[in-house]
C-alpha cells in the first residue's frame, strides 16, 4: 500500500467525534486521497445528523444498510444512491449516533488521468468530482469501501490534511437532492 504524500497526513479520529455540522465545515479544503496516487480537495459537503435529522439514512436507527453510520468516527460510509451511483460520508460524532458527512465534490489534485479514465464523460476536469456520485465514479469508491477507516488509509482511501485551513467564510445553504428538512442549512461549499 503507498504512503501518502510528504506533508499529507490524516485526519486525527478526533476530528470527526464531533457533531456532523462542526465537522462538516472543517472538512473544506482536506483531501481525498487514495493509495493509486489519485486525490481530490474537498470543496463541498453536507452534514447528516442521525436521530436528529429526518433526512439521514439514520433517523430511524440501524439496519443492515446504514450500518456504518453507527459505528467508529473516522470510517467511510458508502452508499448505493437512487439506484444509480455510490455515495460516501465520513462517520462523525460517537458510536451509536449514526452521523455523517457526505462529500459531495472534491476539486482534482493528482490522479486525474485515473480519475479521467473512470469518468469518460466529464468533458473538463472540474466535472471529474463535482457531485456526490461523480465523486466516488472518480475515486474509485463503491460498497467495498464501506466501513473502511479513513485515518489508517485501511482499504487505501484517507482523508488528510496538507495544511490547507478551511476557508473563513465558506458558503452555506440547504441541503439537495432530499425531501425531508430541506430547511437546515447544513451544506458547505468553498467560496
Amino acid at each position: 500500500m503507498r504512503r501518502l504524500p510528504a506533508g499529507w497526513t490524516p485526519v486525527p479520529r478526533a476530528f470527526y467525534r464531533r457533531h456532523p455540522t462542526l465537522v462538516a465545515s472543517e472538512l473544506l479544503n482536506k483531501l481525498l486521497v487514495r493509495d493509486d496516487g489519485r486525490a481530490g480537495r474537498i470543496v463541498e459537503v453536507e452534514a447528516y445528523a442521525g436521530s436528529e435529522d429526518p433526512a439521514a439514512h439514520s433517523y430511524r436507527g440501524m439496519t443492515a444498510r446504514n450500518a456504518t453510520m453507527f459505528g467508529e468516527a473516522g470510517h467511510l460510509y458508502v452508499y448505493f444512491s437512487y439506484g444509480l451511483h455510490w455515495g460516501s460520508n465520513a462517520v462523525c460524532g460517537e458510536v451509536g449516533e449514526g452521523a455523517g458527512v457526505l462529500l459531495r465534490a472534491i476539486e482534482p489534485v493528482a490522479g486525474i488521468e485515473r480519475m479521467r479514465a473512470l469518468r469518460p464523460a466529464a468533458r473538463r476536469d472540474r466535472d471529474l468530482a463535482n457531485g456526490p456520485g461523480k465523486l466516488s465514479q472518480a475515486m474509485g469508491l463503491d460498497r467495498s469501501h464501506d466501513g473502511a477507516d479513513l485515518v489508517r488509509g485501511d482499504r487505501g482511501v484517507w482523508i488528510a490534511s496538507d495544511g490547507t485551513p478551511p476557508p473563513a467564510n465558506p458558503r452555506v445553504g440547504p441541503r439537495v437532492g432530499i425531501s425531508r428538512a430541506v430547511d437546515f442549512p447544513w451544506r458547505w461549499r468553498t467560496p
